[in-house]
């Protein structure tokens, strides 16, 4: 991936920075000629991980903070966003669209982004949890 242009943010472990991340995201997907489709499919995309960052990673502590990095090529775009939880089972999380799962209020966000991104991955190490989406540009 020969990389065009980057742009990194700290945001701290708060609901209300969730509005900045997606304001940077953007303004970065504006400047770099992304399609409107891409960039909304990244703001759901990005929101709904710094939202999870925020809320499970870092437990909702302020003092803690979410990590984005936006990456693009002539052939693809990435966000890595990163929390310092200490990571789960992807594999794990209940399927949405099972009847018993379709009225809980959560865990549907993974299954989105899953349909909105070409790839997403997932990294856990000591410092915190990783995820890497990553979406084919036309």
């Amino acid at each position: 991936m020969a990389l065009d242009h980057s742009l990194e943010m700290d945001i701290k472990s708060v609901q209300t920075q969730i509005h900045v991340v997606e304001q940077e995201l953007e303004k970065f997907g504006h400047k770099a000629g992304l399609s409107e489709n891409d960039i909304e499919d990244f703001g759901i995309a990005t929101t709904e991980m710094v939202n999870n960052a925020i809320r499970h990673g870092n437990n909702n502590d302020p003092t803690k903070y979410v990590h984005v990095k936006f990456l693009i090529s002539n052939s693809e775009m990435r966000v890595v966003v990163r929390d310092d939880g200490g990571g789960f089972n992807p594999d794990k999380i209940a399927d949405p669209l099972k009847p018993e799962n379709l009225y809980k209020e959560s865990g549907r966000g993974i299954f989105i982004v899953r349909m909105l991104m070409d790839k997403v991955d997932f990294r856990f190490t000591k410092a915190g949890t990783e995820v890497i989406l990553i979406k084919k540009l036309a």
